[in-house]
C-alpha cells in the first residue's frame, strides 16, 4: 500500500462545517406554477430482467427527449411550484426513515417560499417518467446579473487565455459547485443530506453563509435516480447502472446530468454513494485517466479529499460505539483497485467540463441488499441517520473548500480550457506534486491535431457520432471543400474535430483508440477500454496536420436517400439505424426478402414506406440488383438476457419477450417466437422435463442467438453446435482487433469488437463456420486483459481463435454464438447490426432445407 508522508492543509471555516439550524416564519402560500424557460441546450445486471415493453419516455410524448437546460436569462430565485407525486407508502425510503420520492417536491416547494436563496427546477424525467429536480442555492440575482454570470462562464470556456489575464474576473464570478445524490437508487442518504444542507443554507443567518452564497452557486441534483430510490434497487427502471453510462448517455437521467454539467460548468463536484466502511473519499488509485489535466485535478481533489476526511472524522463516530471506521482516501491508503481511468462515472466525466476537484464519496453503513431485508427497522434507521450525517459533512466540507479556494479553483478551470484551446501536449504530472504521487501515477496520452469523421463506412454512423459529440459540448466543423491531411484526401462535407478546443480532453477520450494497460495494474474497478471511433461504426482518422476551412455545425447533415430509378430497393444492414428502419418496415407489414449478404430487399410497391423510414432514420437505400433470398418475418424474440441487452434489442425495434429458467418452467407459449436469445438467466439443466420438451419442439422451427458463458453453456446442454467454449480471464475487457471470414453475421464486418469476460471457440464441428476471429496481432487494442493466476485465459491464448461462430444443428435450428460483447451497456453501436443480422438470418432460415451458412 501507498501511504502519504504529509498532510495538505485545507482552510475550511468551522462555521461552514457546522451550519446551525434556525427557525423561520411560516411560509406564505406559493404563487401559481411558473412557466419553465428551457434553455438550449456491471456493474452489469446479469439476471433476466422483466422490463416494460418499451423504454420509458418523457411525459412530452412517446419517444420525445425534451431538451431541458438551464436558462441564461432568468435571475434567482426561480420559484417554481413543483408537481407533487401521489403518495406511495411502498417507497423503499420509508423503511429507513428517509424522505420518500413523493416527499421531495413538497419540501422543495416549501423552501422556495421561505426565503430568497432556493430555486428548484425540473431538468428532465427518469426512464419511468419521474421528475428530476435541480436545486440552486445562491444569493439573489437580477436577470442582468444572471446574464453577466453566463457571459463570464462563456468567456472562461471560449476565451480562456483572455480570461486568465483578467485579474478582476474571479471577483465577479460565482464559483459553481455540483452535488449529485442517489445515482444508485439503493444508496439513499445523499438525497437526505442534500435536502438537509439546502435547508441549512436557506435558513442560516450566519454571515459566513451569506458570504458563501454571494460568491458561489451550489447546484444539487437531489435524486439522480428516483426510479431506483422508490424501488430500492441500484439501477433505473430500464435496468441501467447510471454511473456507468456517461460516455454513452443511453438513459434520460444521464442526459439530464450531462446537460447540468455543461450548463453550470462546475469547478468542483461530489457524487454521494454507499456503502464502504470507513467512508471512502476519492482521489483514486492508479491508473489515472490520461486525458485529464491531472496536475490540476490531483492538487485540488486531494486537498478537498483531506478536508472531507477531517469533517467526517470530526463527527465523532467510532468503531466501538457506532460501528463506524475512520474515513479513507484510496490514493493515499490503497495500491490499486479504485481507479479513475474510465470516464463512465460522474466524477470522472465532470472534469472534462471544467471540474478541477471531483469525488465519489462512499458513506459507511450498509442499509441495502440483505441488510435492508434482515436488519431490524430501528437498526436500519440508526445507520441511515449516521450515513446522512456523514454525507452532509462531506457536502459542508466541499462548499467550505470552494469558498476558501474560490479564486484558485476558477483559475484552475480556466487553465484546463486554456491548455485545450492552445493545443498543448499532454503533461506528465511532476512526481511529488502531492505527497505520495509517484511514477505509478503518471499517465499521459498524445493528442492528434484533429480527428476527421466520414461516412465512408456508414453515413448514419458518422451522423450519430457527430451528434453525440455536439451533445457533449465538443465542437465539430464541416469541411467546405475537398482537403488533404497526412496524405489522405477527404471529401467536402467531412466532419472535423479540431483538437485545439477547450474540451479537447472529452473529444480525445471518446475518439482515441485508447491504451492496453494490462501490464500496469492487476485490478481494475470497471471497464478499461472503450472507443467511439472504433466501436460506433464511423470512419474516424486522427491526423497530425490540418489545413481546411470548416463551418461549425449544430447537428449532423441528413443522411437518408433513395435511388431515383424505380424498382426493388436494397438496404444493406450495416448500422443500427438500418436495423431500426428494417424493423419499422416489417412492422408496417412490408414483405421483405433477406439476402445472404446481409441485405434486405424491399419490393418496389413499398417505395413510399421506404421513403418514410429513410427520412426517419437517415438510411440509404440502393437499387436492388437481385431479389433472391428468404422471406423475412417480423422477428419475435424470447430473450433470456441482461437489462442492457433487452433495452438495446427493443431500441432497435425488435419484438422482445423476456424469459428465464423460471418462466420456461412455468409453461411458456413458444408459438409466437422466432428466435431465442440467450445470455443470462437461463440454465438448460435446470429446466423441468415439460419445459425441455417444449424447448426441443421450438428448436425444430426456431433459431438461437447466444452470448457469453451462459450462452455457451446453453449451446452445449441443448446439443446445438459442435464447439468447445474457452473462457478468458473474467475481468478482461476492452476493444479488440478482429478478422471476419464471412457468414450471416460476420461478412464485411469492421475490424474491432468489444469484450468483457471474453470467450473463444475451438474444436469446431463440420457444421460450424468461424465468422469472426480474434486478430493474431494483439488482439487487445485498449483495455485490460491479463492471464489468470494459472497462466490461462490471457489475450495471447485468444489470438487467431474464433470469436463468433454460426451453423445449423441437426434439427435445422440456425445458431449464432458470440464470444464478444456486442450489446454491452448500449455502447458498441457499430456492433448492434451484427447481432441483428444474426437474428434475421436465424429467423429466416431456421426450419428450411439444411445448408451450410
Amino acid at each position: 500500500m501507498r501511504f502519504a508522508t504529509a498532510v495538505l492543509g485545507v482552510a475550511v471555516s468551522a462555521a461552514l462545517l457546522a451550519v446551525p439550524r434556525t427557525g423561520t416564519a411560516e411560509p406564505a402560500e406559493p404563487p401559481p406554477a411558473a412557466v419553465r424557460d428551457f434553455g438550449n441546450g456491471p456493474e452489469r445486471n446479469e439476471v433476466a430482467a422483466g422490463l416494460p415493453e418499451r423504454p420509458g419516455t418523457s411525459r412530452a410524448g412517446a419517444g420525445t427527449d425534451q431538451p431541458y437546460g438551464l436558462s441564461r436569462d432568468r435571475g434567482y430565485p426561480r420559484r417554481t411550484r413543483l408537481p407533487v407525486p401521489a403518495e406511495n407508502p411502498a417507497d423503499a425510503s420509508v423503511k429507513l426513515g428517509l424522505v420518500p420520492y413523493h416527499g421531495i417536491a413538497p419540501r422543495l416547494n416549501d423552501l422556495q417560499w421561505r426565503g430568497d436563496r432556493v430555486s428548484a427546477e425540473i431538468i428532465g424525467r427518469s426512464a419511468a417518467g419521474r421528475d428530476l429536480y435541480l436545486v440552486t442555492v445562491t444569493a439573489p440575482e437580477s436577470a442582468a446579473e444572471a446574464r453577466e454570470q453566463a457571459r463570464i462562464r462563456d468567456r472562461i470556456e471560449e476565451h480562456p487565455a483572455a480570461a486568465a489575464r483578467d485579474r478582476k474576473l474571479a471577483g465577479r464570478y460565482k464559483a459553481p459547485l455540483f452535488v449529485n445524490a442517489n445515482i444508485h437508487g439503493n444508496e439513499w442518504e445523499g438525497t437526505d443530506a442534500a435536502l438537509r444542507t439546502i435547508e441549512e443554507l436557506a435558513t442560516s443567518r450566519d454571515p459566513e453563509t451569506a458570504r458563501l452564497l454571494a460568491t458561489t452557486r451550489l447546484y444539487f441534483n437531489v435524486t439522480a435516480n428516483p426510479d431506483g430510490r422508490v424501488a430500492g434497487v441500484r439501477p433505473n427502471s430500464a435496468g441501467f447502472d447510471l454511473n456507468r453510462d456517461f460516455v454513452t448517455a443511453s438513459q434520460p437521467e444521464v442526459r439530464a446530468m450531462r446537460q447540468v454539467m455543461i450548463d453550470t460548468q462546475p469547478v468542483a463536484m461530489i457524487d454521494l454513494h454507499g456503502y464502504v466502511n470507513g467512508t471512502l473519499i476519492e482521489p483514486t488509485t492508479p491508473p489515472h485517466g490520461a486525458n485529464y489535466e491531472y496536475d490540476l485535478f490531483i492538487t485540488h481533489t486531494y486537498a478537498n479529499g483531506l478536508g472531507m476526511e477531517a469533517a467526517v472524522n470530526a463527527l465523532g463516530y467510532t468503531v466501538e460505539k457506532d460501528g463506524v471506521h475512520p474515513a479513507q482516501i484510496p490514493f493515499r491508503d490503497s495500491a490499486e483497485g479504485w481507479d479513475d481511468w474510465p470516464p463512465i462515472f460522474t466524477p470522472q466525466y465532470a472534469p472534462f467540463h471544467g471540474a478541477v476537484a471531483a469525488h465519489t464519496v462512499e458513506i459507511p453503513l450498509r442499509v441495502n441488499g440483505s441488510d435492508y431485508t434482515q436488519q431490524p427497522v430501528e437498526e436500519l434507521r440508526r445507520r441511515s441517520a449516521i450515513n446522512t450525517d456523514v454525507a452532509a459533512a462531506a457536502i459542508r466540507a466541499t462548499y467550505g473548500f470552494v469558498r476558501a479556494g474560490h479564486d484558485q479553483l476558477i483559475a484552475g478551470q480556466i487553465e484546463v480550457f486554456r491548455r485545450g484551446a492552445a493545443g498543448e501536449p499532454s503533461r506528465a504530472v511532476p512526481l511529488g506534486i502531492v505527497p505520495g504521487f509517484g511514477p505509478e501515477d503518471v499517465y499521459t496520452t498524445t493528442f492528434p491535431r484533429a480527428y476527421v469523421i466520414t461516412g465512408e463506412r456508414s453515413a448514419p454512423a458518422a451522423a450519430r457520432l457527430v451528434d453525440h459529440l455536439i451533445a457533449n459540448d465538443v465542437r465539430v466543423g464541416r469541411a467546405r471543400h475537398v482537403f488533404r491531411a497526412d496524405g489522405t484526401t477527404y471529401p467536402a462535407g467531412s466532419y472535423v474535430v479540431d483538437m485545439r478546443q477547450p474540451k479537447r480532453g472529452l473529444a480525445n477520450v471518446m475518439l482515441e483508440a485508447g491504451a492496453d494497460i494490462s501490464d500496469r495494474v492487476d485490478a481494475m474497478y470497471d471497464i478499461s477500454g472503450w472507443s467511439h471511433a472504433l466501436l460506433w461504426g464511423a470512419r474516424v482518422d486522427g491526423v497530425t496536420s490540418l489545413r481546411v476551412r470548416a463551418d461549425p455545425v449544430q447537428a449532423a447533415a441528413p443522411t437518408g436517400s433513395l435511388p431515383r430509378t424505380r424498382g426493388p430497393l436494397a438496404l444493406q444492414v450495416s448500422d443500427a439505424k438500418d436495423v431500426m428502419a428494417l424493423n419499422d418496415l416489417l412492422a408496417r407489414g412490408v414483405s421483405v426478402t433477406w439476402g445472404g449478404d446481409g441485405t434486405a430487399i424491399v419490393p418496389a410497391a413499398a417505395r413510399q414506406a421506404a421513403t418514410t423510414v429513410s427520412d426517419r432514420y437517415g438510411v440509404r437505400f440502393a437499387r436492388a440488383t437481385s431479389t433472391h433470398g428468404t422471406p423475412l418475418p417480423r422477428v419475435r424474440i424470447a430473450a433470456a438476457a441482461s437489462a442492457d441487452e433487452l433495452f438495446t434489442l427493443r431500441e432497435l425495434g425488435f419484438d422482445v419477450t423476456p424469459v428465464s429458467t423460471a418462466v420456461l418452467n412455468e409453461g411458456f407459449d413458444w408459438s409466437g417466437i422466432d428466435v431465442l436469445f440467450v445470455s443470462s438467466g437461463l440454465n438448460h439443466q435446470a429446466l423441468d422435463a415439460e419445459a425441455r420438451t417444449a424447448l426441443d419442439a421450438f428448436l425444430a422451427t426456431g433459431g438461437v442467438v447466444a452470448r457469453g458463458g451462459t450462452g455457451a453453456a446453453f449451446n452445449a446442454a441443448a446439443g446445438l453446435l459442435t464447439a468447445t467454449a474457452v473462457a478468458g480471464r473474467g475481468d478482461a475487457n476492452g476493444v479488440v482487433r478482429t478478422v471476419s471470414s464471412g457468414g450471416p453475421a460476420g461478412a464485411g464486418w469492421a475490424g474491432h469488437a468489444f469484450v468483457y469476460s471474453p470467450r473463444w471457440f475451438t474444436a469446431l464441428g463440420a457444421e460450424v463456420t468461424a465468422e469472426q476471429s480474434y486478430a493474431a496481432d494483439g488482439p487487445l487494442v485498449s483495455g485490460h486483459w491479463r492471464p489468470g493466476p494459472d497462466g490461462a485465459g490471457g489475450q495471447d491464448a485468444a489470438r487467431g481463435q474464433a470469436a463468433v461462430i454460426s451453423g445449423r444443428d441437426e434439427r435445422g435450428a440456425a445458431v449464432v454464438l458470440f464470444g464478444t460483447e456486442p450489446l454491452f451497456r448500449n455502447h458498441p453501436k457499430g456492433q448492434f447490426p451484427q447481432v441483428a443480422r444474426a437474428l434475421y438470418w436465424s429467423a429466416a432460415v431456421t426450419g428450411s432445407t439444411l445448408t451450410t451458412p
